[in-house]
């Protein structure tokens, strides 16, 4: 059924360059991941990352941004977007031949199943699984193509200049002067379990669908915003970091319930 679902989100594939949520933004996402995770999810997130937790996670395909290897500097740099021109959904054919953030979700997905692959290439898919999810759900992400998701789109935020991106990436995070795990259990107690089971569902694009409807109604016809602005959009950015933090936990979850069982030890006397 997960398998399924993944195949069916893959045709919709998108791209538009553009960074991410910013650490505190993945380390709620994470944080909120590592809450919600099954007791079968969670032996083989630590089977694979070991002591390192999903927030922690989270973060880490940015964190290598820094390397200069080829693949941090090229390879992997479109897998933290996606664009969509046009309309509300996403062709598969708009995905580039580099390939995007859903591209790489099926990638590394498949990766992570695969019971061949190394420790080290699951633990990179793992990684950027997290990573990818809570990409997806920043609204930004998915970029209409014409100003690299709001990273061309310049405001004055509290009287500093910035751009509209970097705002929703790390400035509104920031403003509230939480550390993650503060923000990130100030979130989990607002979630109903009703609305933790309903956004459980392994389903990318609808993540992207709600992105590209936020995304449209977040820009400001005045480019000087402040409290306004944060009051607005609050409830809206509380809830992308809530969805992304159980669906990352969803998908994992589906994932490694489809996954074949673990060899036992050996009882040697």
């Amino acid at each position: 059924m997960f398998r399924s679902t993944l195949l069916i989100a893959a045709s919709f594939a998108i791209a538009s360059p553009t960074h991410a949520w910013g650490p505190i933004g993945h380390r709620i996402t994470g944080a909120i991941a590592d809450e919600n995770l099954s007791g079968v999810a969670r032996a083989n997130v630590r089977l694979i990352l070991g002591a390192e937790d999903l927030a922690e996670a989270a973060t880490w395909p940015d964190d290598m941004k820094s390397e200069q290897a080829e693949f941090w500097q090229k390879t992997a740099s479109p897998w933290h977007y996606v664009t969509v021109k046009a309309g509300n959904a996403y062709q598969a054919s708009d995905a580039p031949p580099e390939g995007d953030a859903m591209t790489a979700l099926v990638k590394f997905t498949a990766k992570l199943s695969d019971p061949k692959a190394s420790a080290e290439s699951k633990r990179l898919a793992l990684r950027f699984i997290v990573h990818i999810i809570g990409d997806l759900h920043q609204p930004l992400h998915a970029g209409g193509g014409n100003d690299r998701g709001g990273n061309d789109f310049k405001v004055i935020w509290f009287g500093r200049s910035t751009n509209l991106h970097s705002v929703w990436d790390t400035a509104m995070i920031e403003h509230r002067s939480l550390s993650y795990s503060e923000y990130a259990r100030w979130l989990a107690r607002s979630m109903k379990p009703e609305q933790i089971i309903s956004w459980s569902s392994a389903n990318p694009a609808m993540w992207l669908s709600e992105s590209i409807a936020l995304r449209k109604a977040i820009y400001p016809a005045d480019t000087s915003i402040s409290w306004d602005y944060a009051y607005q959009h609050r409830p809206e950015l509380d809830d992308r970091l809530k969805r992304g933090g159980v669906r990352i936990a969803g998908y994992l979850n589906g994932l490694f319930a489809d996954a074949p069982p673990l060899p036992q030890p050996t009882n040697r006397k």
